[in-house]
């Protein structure tokens, strides 16, 4: 029969503790030294080592996925397209208000449709799609019926097809929208001024953005393409020539504010090469001073 808990602590306790010679005391608390010495030692290299294995892994800023401007290669290859004429472009008005982008009247025109047409043909002789391609169209109602008469030409499937919702919105003007075409002549003074320069605002909905905005949209966008793709063929097409230009002049490394020289025509066609720095008439230097292209104020 098992004796109570209070008996057996007292049993516990009055048991005769073994006593033991000196030299054997020594040898014990030599050992327990010798132990926790060789515990300490194992957790410290290995803390010291997995510390390292991470201080010597690939940095962070070369992981894939974190695009840099301008990239030092590019997973995959990339056409820009600019959409054909608009109905708004074809009566020289201004219209970047993404409330309307998906509208009927922001869609092609007549001679839009044409352009469109044309950049079809002009990718398929460039055989941008003869193995395969991804396309991927903004939302905007023109944009997008560009990227179906691209497809139909091209023989590529609908599943190929990716609408972007928000970083291939045309740029923002601000108080410009409804003005006649005419007055981007003083949108784009500002820009070779700064990058940062934000075009005026206006209440009814329409974003004011910079050069600089726009850069950080199309960085996003490649970002992700560059993350999602690999080895593909991508066809980018915008419903205007800043978002282009702007992301043309980030991947090349050009000054930002000298976006303008890269301007796309309606429908025209581009196949990206970082390699390919167009030649431009050298401005004074006293206009353009830029030591960390295309990040220049």
């Amino acid at each position: 029969m098992l004796a109570p808990n209070h008996t057996r602590q007292t049993l516990a306790v009055s048991l005769p503790q073994p006593s033991l010679p000196p030299e054997h005391v020594n040898t014990l608390l030599h050992r327990r030294h010798l132990l926790s010495s060789t515990a300490f030692t194992i957790s410290f290299n290995f803390n010291v080592s997995f510390r390292t294995s991470l201080s010597t892994s690939e940095p962070v800023a070369g992981a894939r996925g974190l695009f840099q401007m301008p990239p030092p290669r590019l997973t995959n290859r990339y056409f820009l397209v600019r959409a054909g004429e608009s109905e708004f472009e074809s009566m020289g008005v201004i219209n970047t208000n993404p409330v309307a982008k998906t509208s009927v009247d922001s869609g092609l025109s007549e001679r839009g449709k044409k352009e469109a047409i044309k950049a079809a043909f002009d990718l398929k002789e460039m055989g941008a799609c003869d193995k395969s391609c991804w396309i991927w169209p903004a939302i905007t109602q023109r944009a997008y019926q560009t990227a179906e008469i691209i497809a139909s030409v091209n023989g590529v499937s609908y599943s190929h097809l990716v609408p972007e919702y928000s970083f291939l919105d045309a740029r923002g003007l601000g108080a410009y929208e409804g003005k006649n075409l005419e007055s981007l002549q003083q949108v784009y003074a500002s820009d070779v001024i700064s990058p940062n320069i934000k075009p005026p605002p206006i209440d009814d909905g329409t974003p004011n953005e910079s050069v600089a905005d726009v850069f950080v949209r199309v960085t996003q966008l490649m970002s992700i393409l560059e993350t999602q793709y690999s080895g593909d063929t991508v066809i980018i097409v915008s419903p205007d020539s800043d978002n282009l230009t702007i992301l043309q002049a980030g991947l090349i490394g050009l000054d930002l504010r000298r976006h303008r020289d890269l301007s796309f025509a309606p429908g025209e066609v581009r196949f990206v090469d970082t390699n390919d720095i167009p030649m431009y008439k050298q401005p004074p230097s006293a206009v353009y001073k830029c030591s960390n292209p295309p990040n220049c104020n």
